[in-house]
């Protein structure tokens, strides 16, 4: 599929803020939707200031390493490689491959591999797009926070 990446970035940070680390938030410290533990994944020894500090290419890399490429985005049909994207992001990847696992017929085990990239191509994108979100809705409305 055609690789819309920097689109798909570009859609996520307008809904992502800049530096929070609100007590009720479970994710704690958090910069541009990137969560301190994510961050240190990256860079073990990094503190709360480096997280405040991120650069515009860190922050694409983690997204792109983390989250589009985790989830083999570039394989995925235009629509369909930005819910799941979007929903890694905001759930985890193995939640987001659920989701679409779920929506275009394929075995449910959190892994995107062969059948779910084959699954994913033969879907109807707007039924699958549909799904994916209808089933994240109802996950979200059922969280406590």
């Amino acid at each position: 599929m055609q690789a819309s990446f920097s689109d798909a970035l570009k859609a996520v940070l307008q809904h992502e803020g800049g530096y929070s680390d609100h007590p009720e938030d479970p994710g704690g410290a958090t910069n541009r939707g990137i969560t301190f533990r994510v961050f240190q994944n990256h860079h073990p020894h990094a503190s709360l200031d480096d997280l405040r500090s991120i650069s515009d290419s860190e922050v694409s890399s983690i997204y792109r390493s983390d989250y589009w490429d985790k989830c083999r985005c570039d394989e995925l049909p235009i629509g369909v490689d930005y819910v799941v994207f979007d929903a890694a992001v905001n759930s985890g990847p193995t939640q987001s491959a659920r989701w679409l696992q779920r929506a275009v017929g394929a075995t449910d085990d959190g892994l995107i591999g062969r059948q779910t990239i084959t699954a994913a191509v033969a879907s109807d994108v707007d039924v699958a797009i549909q799904a994916i979100c209808r089933t994240r809705l109802e996950f979200l409305q059922g969280l406590s926070t």
